[in-house]
């Protein structure tokens, strides 16, 4: 059984910090978070829910900061990103044979995966199937990244342009090498070898991201909401990669 104590570090911290800058881009720019969230333009109402879901993320992640709220903050993310997921999941039935949909559900899952383990930790009972359920959430993380590993390498191109050109040896390089670290912390962490090493790694490589790929973005068009909607992703992930860390880490000072 999970505890508090498995949440000692910054990770839900980070989760909530970005789904706070979710909900402040939201109002701001009166609409959901570009493509990470794609509810269709004819969606009824759409400019209205867009600015409900935009206060629900604003107040959940000012909420989730604090102990006693922890838990019904993670559960009011659940729902926007399984809402979100699902959205994602129509194109991948859609068009299963398109990396890029798939990773783009694994990012919205990678999001739940971490809102149910954090729920499950901050309970005050545990749960029935507890045990089973955060396993099943480790194992859906990892394969999260493989998608994401995957859609490096099906569309490296666009991948290697988002690399700053400054950094050696090659754009391209980064693309692949970044992809094949996914597939590796991915199915590290499914098969549980070396697993909290590749969790941890996987954190400080998606914060490299912010750092190197996104945040210069802002810098170069601060006025563009694909920009901010990214930056803000990218750090629910590395939120995520993080508490996910933390479970294991917590899994394996429980072992006798």
């Amino acid at each position: 059984m999970l505890n508090r104590s498995a949440f000692s570090n910054l990770g839900y911290r980070v989760f909530g910090i970005a789904a706070f800058a979710f909900g402040v881009i939201g109002l701001v720019y009166r609409d959901f978070a570009s493509v990470w969230q794609p509810v269709p333009p004819e969606f009824p109402h759409r400019v209205a829910f867009a600015c409900i879901a935009a206060a629900v993320f604003l107040l959940a992640g000012a909420a989730i900061q604090w102990p006693t709220t922890v838990r019904p903050a993670a559960a009011a993310l659940l729902i926007l990103y399984f809402l979100f997921s699902l959205l994602w999941l129509r194109r991948v039935i859609g068009f299963p044979k398109m990396i890029g949909t798939w990773s783009g559900y694994g990012e919205q899952v990678s999001l739940i995966t971490a809102a149910i383990v954090l729920c499950i930790a901050t309970s005050p009972q545990k749960p029935k199937g507890a045990s089973l359920i955060v396993s099943a959430c480790r194992v859906l993380f990892g394969l999260c990244f493989i998608a994401l590993g995957l859609a490096h390498f099906s569309a490296l191109e666009f991948t290697a342009s988002m690399v700053p050109a400054w950094i050696p040896p090659s754009q391209r390089f980064w693309a692949m090498a970044t992809g094949v670290f996914h597939l590796m912390a991915g199915s590290s962490i499914i098969v549980r070898v070396l697993d909290l090493v590749a969790a941890r790694l996987l954190t400080a490589m998606i914060i490299g991201f912010g750092i190197l790929v996104w945040a210069p973005q802002l810098f170069k068009d601060p006025h563009n909401h694909m920009n901010w909607a990214g930056n803000a992703m990218n750090l629910a992930i590395a939120g995520a990669a993080w508490i996910m860390a933390d479970f294991l880490r917590d899994s394996r000072n429980r072992r006798p």
